[in-house]
């Protein structure tokens, strides 16, 4: 027999928690009315939900990579800091190559008039957010030093993300293809210092929750200038994608990387500024092991 002190004990447990749970369902059922309103481009969600394709230099590396980067990303209204895990693997000889990377922790702290501008429901969330896994084929389809050097990539972002809730990753699949080109415009005798100028176009496309429009679709460009001065190298480069819809899906991004390599280890430093509908700037660090 459960005497009434236990039963009141009980209740005094259940009915709060019962409180909780039904409040929590009617804020998500309040949230889901917000989904039509969200907007799938990149000037809507965080960061990392729309990445852009790499330059590639028009050429693939030879030797494994695998990398760790922590970022700070910022614009008005959000503060972001993540973990990026990156991985590189040559095959056939170094004539093609898969890479795949994600964002393995974000987290996030959005001010109240950010959250109502993106139909979001939380300014911040305790455990955080992770990333999408994207995958890379990339193939060398021309080796030219007199010419240009060309590489092909076909990218699949997956649907893995979390926190839509507070328009953080889009629950969506995205694909692009591209092609970059890349020339060397300076060599030093023994090959310890160069200069390469590079440029990429492509198609990119991703998934929206819009019921007319299922897809937006985009075209990718970039150009930049890469080189190597012994342990010393570097990167500049613009890039972006150019949605048809014009709805915050014109992202356009000034890079500047520079690393420093000893034997099989490198640090890497990066900085990133938006433009247009690429709203933060990232600040970068990473270390890089080859294999």
């Amino acid at each position: 027999m459960i005497s009434k002190g236990k039963r009141l004990l009980r209740i005094a447990f259940v009915l709060p928690a019962l409180a909780f749970w039904a409040a929590g369902a009617g804020a998500q059922d309040e949230w889901r009315d917000n989904l039509p309103y969200l907007i799938y481009t990149p000037r809507y969600f965080g960061p990392n939900a729309f990445p852009l394709p790499e330059l590639r230099e028009g050429r693939l590396r030879g030797r494994a990579e695998a990398e760790v980067r922590g970022e700070y990303q910022a614009c008005k209204g959000d503060r972001t800091k993540d973990v990026y895990a990156r991985v590189y693997l040559p095959v056939a000889g170094g004539k093609a190559a898969v890479e795949a990377y994600m964002v393995m922790y974000e987290y996030y702290n959005m001010t109240a008039e950010v959250v109502a501008e993106r139909h979001a429901w939380a300014q911040s969330w305790p455990s955080g957010a992770h990333g999408d896994v994207v995958v890379s084929a990339l193939y060398q389809v021309v080796e030219s030093a007199e010419w240009a050097d060309v590489t092909a990539e076909a990218a699949l972002k997956t649907a893995s993300g979390n926190r839509l809730v507070d328009a953080r990753y889009t629950d969506a699949a995205a694909y692009w293809f591209d092609l970059s080109a890349g020339r060397t415009v300076y060599s030093s005798p023994g090959g310890g210092s160069w200069l390469r100028l590079m440029a990429m176009a492509g198609f990119y496309c991703w998934m929206t929750n819009d019921l007319v429009h299922r897809q937006n679709d985009a075209l990718a460009w970039g150009a930049g200038l890469s080189g190597r001065a012994g342990a010393v190298g570097f990167e500049a480069s613009l890039r972006g994608f150019y949605g048809y819809e014009n709805t915050g899906d014109r992202p356009v991004q000034l890079g500047l990387r520079m690393d420093y390599s000893r034997g099989l280890n490198a640090l890497s430093l990066r900085y990133r500024r938006g433009l247009k509908d690429a709203l933060y700037d990232s600040f970068s660090a990473a270390y890089i092991r080859y294999f």
